[in-house]
């Protein structure tokens, strides 16, 4: 799916968002995947010095986390990339 349209869907109020959606938004704003620790991939960006983790339930991301992410994306002005 396109990283746009995923974005759109969140900001839109949507809150079944597929695991492998929410990583690849994260890719989008320049995320990378640093490392796995148990079922928490822990994506990094070179610019954000806070650490932020997502958690798979039900192959869905947990709301709470996808939240969080926006807000670091807000804070940090993180553009989307297509």
């Amino acid at each position: 799916m396109n990283r746009r349209k995923i974005l759109q869907r969140i900001l839109a109020g949507s809150r079944n968002v597929p695991f492998s959606d929410m990583l690849l938004l994260a890719g989008g704003f320049g995320f990378r995947l640093s490392r796995i620790r148990g079922s928490h991939p822990i994506p990094v960006h070179p610019d954000v010095p806070e650490l932020v983790n997502f958690q798979e339930v039900g192959g869905e991301a947990k709301p709470y986390q996808i939240r969080q992410f926006l807000k670091l994306v807000e804070r940090h002005r993180l553009e989307l990339e297509d």
